[in-house]
């Protein structure tokens, strides 16, 4: 693997960190700004939407761009959002600071995943995005527990400031590590938005949407679960969530490497395996121990869903696939968003702190109804991205020999 996944990842390790970090500094900003809680959460939910609408309008934005450069963009967005959240005297100003660093989440990635494809072999494409993609999952065992730590000792405004700092590092990495990759040529918006006629695109990105909802219906929810049901001290949660992301991280190297192999495959074992464990949640939940486990399982099944995801929308959309790639990761967030409402609902109707689990297993479950509508469809089609991918490798080596 090329060294400039190390700086693509090091801007996903930024990123990750300022997505999640706010999570546990809510009590320390709503203080210090005089507002409440509820409304802190709004620094979340700014942060989500910012990502789902900023991915599309971000990559639009570049389409005339070079990728190099578009990355490097991006990272400058990221950099000036998290300082002027750092700095911010008024609670609006750093709900702008979240907005304006969330603009460069979506399309960061969906850039950055095309990028790292480009970087190797066909058969090491997915490996390569699991690769960048691993910045984002390690966010989660290191960057947001420090980062909640150093904000709740030091100040929240260090915690940001350090955030920045990681931006340039990675802003640094990308100029020096990763190519000037030559931009496509005839690649128009038009291009770009024909990728959503395409009935794969959309059935994969539905996938994302659902797959990755099951995982956090139950994550949202975790820390009045386990000290409501489980019975862990609360302080005990944030140990919870590093066991959370250690699977994440194994879950989406394993995902990548398999992903290579045999995509479909993968998708159907963890999807399937994703929505048994959410339901056994259910009863694990009770015992300290069995539930430490199924949260680690959860990380680790939900994201090895992530790279054949990722490289399910590329392959579908070939020859156009950059904003196709940032609008699925406008897709997980909107999962996000999607779980968290719904397994909001079952808990105010007084099903209990468990019941998101259901919630969680029955999105799953719906995603691997569609991945195996999706393969369906492909076979009876002649699986066309194939025959597209192997049309365009013979006129390649025709123009390569003459």
């Amino acid at each position: 693997m090329p060294l400039a996944l190390l700086a693509l990842a090091i801007g996903a390790f930024g990123i990750g960190t300022t997505e999640f970090v706010i999570m546990g500094l809510l009590p320390e900003v709503a203080s210090d700004f005089g507002v409440s809680i509820p409304t802190a959460g709004f620094l979340v939910t700014g942060y989500a939407l910012g990502v789902m609408f900023g991915a599309p309008l971000m990559t639009v934005l570049g389409t005339k761009i070079p990728r190099k450069r578009m990355l490097m963009l991006l990272m400058g967005l990221f950099i000036a959002g998290n300082l002027l959240s750092a700095l911010s005297p008024a609670f609006s100003l750093m709900l702008a600071g979240r907005v304006v660093a969330s603009l460069a989440h979506g399309a960061f990635f969906g850039i950055g995943a095309v990028v790292a494809a480009e970087l190797v072999a066909p058969d090491k494409k997915a490996g390569a995005i699991a690769m960048m993609f691993t910045g984002l999952t390690v966010a989660n065992v290191v960057g947001v527990p420090l980062g909640t730590l150093v904000g709740q000792s030091l100040g929240w405004r260090v915690t940001f400031g350090l955030v920045a700092a990681l931006g340039v590092v990675g802003l640094a990495g990308i100029a020096r590590l990763v190519p000037d990759l030559p931009k496509p040529e005839g690649v128009r918006l038009r291009h770009e938005l024909a990728a959503f006629k395409n009935v794969q695109v959309l059935l994969a990105m539905a996938m994302t949407v659902l797959g990755f909802g099951g995982v956090f219906a139950a994550i949202t929810y975790i820390a009045p679960m386990m000290t409501h049901v489980t019975g862990f001290a609360e302080g005990s949660v944030t140990w919870l969530l590093v066991l959370f992301g250690l699977g994440m991280v194994g879950g989406n190297l394993v995902g990548g490497k398999f992903a290579d192999r045999a995509l479909m495959p993968m998708l159907y074992v963890s999807l399937g395996a994703l929505a048994v464990v959410l339901t056994l949640f259910t009863l694990t939940a009770h015992d300290k121990i069995l539930s430490a486990v199924t949260i680690t399982l959860i990380g680790a099944l939900g994201f090895a869903t992530v790279p054949p995801l990722q490289k399910r929308v590329l392959d579908q959309a070939h020859g156009a696939p950059t904003l196709a790639s940032a609008v699925n990761i406008g897709a997980f967030n909107l999962g996000n968003a999607l779980s968290a409402w719904l397994g909001g609902l079952v808990i105010a109707a007084g099903l209990g702190y468990t019941a998101p689990n259901w919630v969680g297993a029955v999105l799953a479950a719906s995603a691997l109804v569609l991945a195996v509508l999706s393969a369906a469809l492909e076979r009876r089609s002649g699986s066309p991205s194939t025959v597209v991918a192997r049309s365009t490798a013979d006129t390649e080596r025709v123009a390569v020999h003459g």
